[in-house]
């Protein structure tokens, strides 16, 4: 299934299908792009913070949902995937989409700043499909959040690795981690001491 560029467009006014400019854009426009991470549930600080960094740079804020659910089988050129579902049990007629709700949630967030934005869906894992998407973009940087302390975000950044640490290991472009809970001083640290 091909997943194209869905969801909520807004700030610029242009679709976040794209049209000929591909990947959001219309034709003839060359505005640096910043991509972030979103999901459902992230705290609105992350994206709100990509936003602050996108005004300072005139960039175009790419808002970019990975379905884990679902995994790449080929790579575009404008920045959209073919994937299908790691389930086979599911019939697989469906792209991944962007969730309604994240949309409605990111335009209520950024349509009333002055801000260029667009939404992309991928899928597989959030660090690779980011850094990919980053790479077909030519992005400028890439924006991710950090997770809240709970036992089952710990659970799964120990058999996963962290987002953040993986795009700053695997890929060149510069990576702003945003904390969503940071602890005050002299408050125990979300990790273990080693």
């Amino acid at each position: 299934m091909v997943d194209t560029p869905g969801g909520v467009s807004g700030g610029g006014g242009f679709g976040a299908d794209g049209g000929a400019g591909g990947a959001g854009e219309p034709r003839g426009t060359a505005h640096a792009r910043i991509v972030v991470g979103v999901f459902p549930g992230q705290p609105d600080t992350v994206l709100s913070q990509a936003a602050v960094f996108a005004l300072r740079f005139d960039a175009t804020l790419v808002c970019a949902f990975v379905d884990q659910t679902r995994y790449v089988v080929a790579r575009n050129s404008d920045a959209t995937v073919i994937s299908a579902s790691i389930d086979p049990d599911i019939p697989d007629d469906i792209s991944a989409v962007f969730p309604p709700e994240l949309g409605r949630r990111i335009a209520a967030a950024l349509d009333p700043l002055d801000v260029r934005w667009l939404t992309l869906s991928s899928a597989g894992d959030p660090a690779d499909s980011l850094g990919s998407l980053a790479e077909a973009m030519d992005a400028a940087a890439i924006v991710v959040g950090t997770h809240r302390s709970t036992a089952r975000s710990s659970i799964a950044e120990f058999f996963n690795g962290s987002v953040a640490v993986h795009l700053a290991h695997r890929q060149h472009r510069p990576v702003i981690v945003v904390p969503v809970a940071p602890v005050e001083r002299g408050q125990a640290l979300p990790w273990p001491n080693e």
